[in-house]
């Protein structure tokens, strides 16, 4: 009975998680801030079947894209995720053989995050986002550029550049 009452009670204490956010930031002023939470008894590489959060919001300069997580997430919806726990980062490249294709909410075409609707593909052609059904190519960056955690997780991008501030109009 002592050891069914202990089964009972490691069973209800919840699982300890490791929370990261990150910031891809893409061209022409395009980027994602994001977070991830796996188990934090996982070493080695997390896929979508494996994290317990995940969400991303997306930008340009200072106006907000949308966003997209796991409580959007549908059986129909593209989520192919990898992240290795030993260095912190996203295995990039867009080859899903080598482990280093990525896609949230948006496919290879980049064409299938919804509208309204929000997502990233990190395919072997480019990194890029989706934004309400179409592929924004001038979003796109190289294939392998890296992708890690971010060391400040209250401000995963760092602070806005001064110069994409609106300043307010001084009358004369």
């Amino acid at each position: 009975m002592i050891r069914l009452a202990l089964l009972v009670a490691a069973l209800a204490t919840p699982a300890q998680a490791a929370t990261h956010a990150f910031c891809w930031t893409g061209a022409n002023g395009y980027r994602i801030e994001g977070h991830i939470g796996y188990p934090d008894d996982i070493r080695g590489i997390v896929t979508e079947d494996s994290v317990t959060s995940f969400g991303i919001t997306g930008w340009q300069d200072d106006r907000r894209l949308g966003q997209w997580s796991l409580k959007d997430r549908k059986p129909d919806t593209s989520f192919t995720l990898r992240f290795d726990t030993r260095t912190l980062s996203f295995p990039m490249g867009g080859y899903r053989e080598n482990g280093t294709y990525q896609e949230w909410n948006a496919n290879g075409f980049a064409d299938d995050c919804g509208d309204p609707g929000f997502g990233f593909n990190g395919g072997n052609r480019a990194q890029d986002v989706c934004v309400d059904g179409v592929l924004i190519e001038e979003s796109g960056i190289t294939p392998d550029t890296p992708l890690a955690v971010s060391p400040d997780a209250a401000n995963p991008c760092g602070p806005l550049i001064m110069s994409s501030l609106a300043l307010p109009r001084r009358r004369l």
